[in-house]
């Protein structure tokens, strides 16, 4: 399974707006801005995302996206379902050898899994090993 950049660029509009979470709408030029993209490219995107009821969006001059639901409820797998379609990294065929038929099954529901069990908050809110804070243990 290969994430084209609808993905990709998806995922980035949505942790931003999950970052931004609580600050009012954010508009696509900032967005656009910030992660040196085109801010056309990202209206196509944001389209699916609002007709999905991912993502709202708030007229005026103040105006912009915003998450339609919390970042926790929301999940990486939902977000490239819209943006991709159905997740299927191999092709299950019936009249294949048993045992391949496993493995190919085995490996689609594992990347589900991780799709389905990674949240919008895990990605806005993930730090690196090396920002993670350190105990000190006195012996």
């Amino acid at each position: 399974m290969k994430i084209s950049t609808k993905g990709r660029y998806g995922l980035t509009i949505m942790m931003a707006l999950a970052k931004k979470s609580g600050e009012g709408p954010v508009s696509l030029k900032s967005i656009a801005k910030e992660y040196d993209l085109s801010e056309h490219y990202l209206e196509q995107l944001i389209a699916p995302l609002r007709n999905a009821i991912l993502v709202k969006s708030v007229r005026g001059a103040y105006g912009g996206y915003m998450l339609a639901k919390d970042a926790k409820q929301i999940t990486v797998g939902d977000i490239i379902r819209v943006l991709e379609g159905p997740i299927s990294p191999v092709e299950v065929l019936e009249d294949e050898e048993p045992a391949k038929r496993d493995l190919w099954i085995k490996i689609r529901d594992a990347v589900k899994n991780v799709l389905d069990n990674t949240t919008l908050d895990d990605l806005a809110n993930f730090k690196t090993e090396g920002e993670q804070e350190y105990y000190m243990f006195y012996i």
